[in-house]
Formats: structure tokens, sequence, C-alpha cells
């Protein structure tokens, strides 16, 4: 298995395991995960957020964990990476402002390079107008954004994902053993027993 450079995009309130458990399973089989959010450098900190889904018309937010970023984001260049991953939680609302965010995942959009995004982190995607033609999943609440942007959004059960092409997504954590293990297929990754 070739190691390939991950670029993360992240930031304050991301979904705690979408950020935390991404990161550990692909340093886990060898790859470079470089965690990146704007205004910050490496060895900066991130809070984090958990959602649950306990019943209530939507899910609920606690505090979750501090995230510590592996890279600076003005360093950054997408060119060098071969694959980007989107988490979801409130931090996709504040990351699709940054134009410089925009870019780097229109970068890997056109370079037809792996993209996984869960949750919320389709927000990015819809704003980068990388969807049109596209068919995707993330959380119920973004499928309206998904169709309006041009793309078609499919509804999936909270532990599955879809994949297309380069683009592998899911709409909730639950989800993540699916998502990375495809993810990890697309990359052209393999995990041995």
């Amino acid at each position: 298995m070739a190691a390939r450079k991950i670029l993360f995009l992240a930031g304050d309130f991301v979904e705690d395991y979408e950020i935390m458990v991404p990161f550990q399973a692909l340093t886990m089989v060898g790859h470079a995960v470089h965690v990146v959010s704007p205004g910050k450098k490496a060895g900066e900190r991130i809070k984090t957020v958990v959602h649950d889904f306990e019943g209530d018309q939507s899910y609920t937010e606690k505090p979750g964990h501090y995230f510590t970023l592996t890279a600076d984001f003005d360093a950054v260049r997408p060119e060098a990476y071969d694959a980007l991953m989107i988490p979801g939680g409130r931090v996709a609302e504040y990351l699709r402002l940054n134009e410089r965010v925009i870019g780097m995942v229109r970068h890997f959009a056109s370079a037809n390079k792996p993209i996984a995004a869960i949750c919320h982190g389709l927000q990015l995607l819809t704003a980068a107008g990388v969807l049109k033609g596209r068919t995707c999943t993330a959380y119920l609440a973004v499928g309206p954004e998904i169709t309006m942007s041009g793309g078609r959004y499919v509804e999936l059960p909270a532990d599955r994902c879809h994949v297309e092409g380069n683009l592998v997504t899911a709409p909730a954590w639950p989800a993540q053993a699916e998502w990375l293990a495809k993810f990890l297929a697309v990359l052209g990754s393999s995990i041995e027993p």
C-alpha cells in the first residue's frame, strides 16, 4: 500500500467523532494526515463538539475534546496532497465563507482527487459549486443545499455511505466504518487481515 498525503479541513466546533476517528484510522494505516484550520498553525488546538441522536427533532450538541492541528493552514498547497477530507459539525458553516478553503475544495474536485465528506461537511462542496451532476449523501438538513447546487441528494440510513467516482459521502458519524473503508478503497489502500 502506498502512503497517501491527505488534507483534512477543520476548525472550531467540528464534530468530535468525525475528526478524531478518521484522523486516527488513516494515520494508523500509514497515511500522512495534515489537519488544518484557517488562521491557525500546527500545534494550535481547535474545539470539537459531540452530536448525538436522542429522539429530538434534531441532533443534540455537547462539548467534545480539543484537537491539536498537525499543519499550518497558510503553508498548505493543495496540489501537494493526494486526497481531501471534510468533516461535519458547525465548522462547515464558517469554513464555506473562506475563499481559500473554497479554492482548495475546487482544486481537489477539478483534479478528480479522492474527496471524503460527511454530515454538514457537504456544505463546503455546495459552496464550492462542485456537485453539479453528482450524486451524494449528507446530513438530511443539507439535502436541499445539494439539490440547489445542482447535485442529486440520496437519503441513506445514518450508518451507510455513498460512493460516486472519487467522491465518498456519508450522512453522519454512525457511517464511519463504511465511509472510511470505502474512502480507503478509493485511495487504493487496503487493510490486510
